[in-house]
């Protein structure tokens, strides 16, 4: 019998459909959210937001916070993403109810710059 590989989740790879549900934490172990979903860059396929899902019930009356990528640490211990933002950084922060947002380069830079991570 050939040996199977876990198509979901191989070495330093996961699959999409494992990351969104993960949980987001901040540093001190507080849970901030969910990841909803993240968006990738179509000509360099690298992850460029995680969009954290907070608040509300079933989805409804949750905002969503498109985080830069670079800012989400895996900790194994916990299970999920860890974020070193706490929760005045995200009182201000960009971020949608329903309708996403028109993702192009001044919003990309206005996240980035609100997180002061270089775009």
């Amino acid at each position: 019998m050939a040996n199977s590989v876990n198509t979901n989740e191989t070495g330093q790879l996961i699959a999409s459909d494992k990351v969104e549900g993960t949980a987001v934490y901040d540093r001190s172990g507080e849970r901030l959210g969910t990841i909803n979903n993240f968006m990738v860059d179509k000509r360099s396929g690298q992850a460029k937001y995680a969009v954290m899902q907070f608040g509300g019930f079933l989805g409804i009356g949750s905002d969503y916070y498109p985080i830069p990528w670079d800012m989400l640490d895996y900790d194994v211990n916990q299970s999920g993403y860890v974020v070193d933002l706490d929760q005045d950084k995200l009182n201000d922060a960009p971020r949608y109810q329903s309708q996403e947002p028109d993702y192009n380069e001044a919003y990309d830079r206005q996240v980035y710059s609100h997180y002061g991570v270089t775009y």
